[in-house]
């Protein structure tokens, strides 16, 4: 039951009960209060207390509860990998935790289909949308902007939003390190290594050359430009690859970085149709992991890439009163020895 009152409460009266400035109570009532990056949980706070005051708004009618959706969105490129499955999955325990229902769409890396459910999405009045994996995610953080809607990118980086991303060119490196320390020394000097998948202008991609590049000269590898093919996320094209390579070379390089769990997926026919011991003579590192690592018949190095944590500082951001929309944050990798996946 509202509480009866002597005179008509106003927003000095709501701001004094929610301890909240006159100004943030006036946004609230008028509905703009995402525009001014005001927390849900404080918006929460003044309708229920003008609601608790009696105040002389019908806010039902003026839609400030029902501006709260209790949807919260997310796109992904697709399930085939453990990385954005476990995005995905993380995501919505996440969000069902914070009393949210979760909606995961998966958008096979094709723009028109990120652009129509991003509009989908919105229409459906979500609290907020996670763009994960978007080769450039800025025009869909624009139309987020524009809808009043709070967004993060994750796994790319954009302008239009902040980002969490995994540490690519560090994970990278000590890949290559960990690749480069199995190598013979002649393998070494011969610089015997091949880099393959990922696309050569997404950023994930460029950090981790970057860290391939760097751990080279660290060992003192001189690096040419065919140790590197980036050919694509598909499996079909590094499969190709890696046969290419082999048909080049009559044998398969020394060391391997594996660019996606999804190119060694896609090099794992190849592979099997060598011997044993053509594979034990090879350091294999993939960045991305998989525990169906640890059941090929070869060693393989498997980077973990940590998606609680990502997921666990995107939550973060959205949590600040305000937040630049260039900041990049910067999530640590993980891998296993020889032999093992973490």
């Amino acid at each position: 039951m509202p509480r009866v009152r002597s005179r008509k409460v106003t927003i000095y009266d709501i701001a004094r009960e929610t301890e909240t400035s006159p100004t943030t109570v006036s946004f609230v009532l008028n509905s703009t209060w995402r525009d001014h990056r005001i927390k849900p949980a404080t918006a929460d706070r003044v309708l229920q207390c003008a609601e608790r005051l009696g105040y002389a708004v019908n806010l039902k009618a003026r839609g400030l509860r029902l501006s709260r959706s209790g949807l919260a969105g997310m796109i992904v490129p697709h399930y085939r990998n453990r990385f954005f499955a476990g995005l995905a999955e993380t995501f919505e325990t996440e969000t069902r935790a914070r009393g949210l229902c979760p909606i995961v769409v998966s958008t096979q890396r094709d723009a028109t289909i990120e652009a129509n459910v991003i509009e989908t999405l919105l229409a459906q009045q979500v609290e907020f949308l996670f763009i994960t994996g978007v080769h450039d995610p800025d025009p869909l953080n624009a139309m987020c902007r524009s809808a009043g809607v709070a967004c993060i990118n994750i796994d790319l980086p954009g302008t239009g939003a902040p980002s969490v991303v995994s540490d690519n060119y560090g994970g990278a490196k000590e890949l290559t390190d960990a690749i480069v320390a199995k190598l013979t020394p002649s393998q070494r000097a011969a610089g015997d290594l091949f880099f393959f998948g990922g696309l050569a202008d997404d950023d994930a991609t460029r950090k981790r050359v970057l860290g391939f590049k760097a751990s080279l000269k660290t060992h003192r590898i001189a690096f040419r430009t065919d140790m590197i093919d980036c050919c694509g996320y598909p499996p079909a094209t590094a499969g190709r690859s890696i046969a290419e390579r082999y048909a080049l070379l009559g044998r398969l390089p020394a060391g391997l970085f594996v660019n996606g769990v999804t190119a060694l997926e896609g090099s794992l026919q190849f592979f099997n149709s060598l011997s044993q011991d053509e594979m034990d003579d090879v350091s294999v590192g993939s960045f991305d992991w998989d525990p169906f690592g640890a059941h090929l018949s070869f060693p393989v190095i498997m980077v973990r890439q940590d998606v609680e944590l990502m997921i666990s500082e995107a939550l973060a951001l959205l949590d600040l009163s305000k937040v630049d929309p260039h900041q990049v944050v910067i999530v640590p990798t993980s891998f296993g020895g020889v032999g093992e996946s973490h």
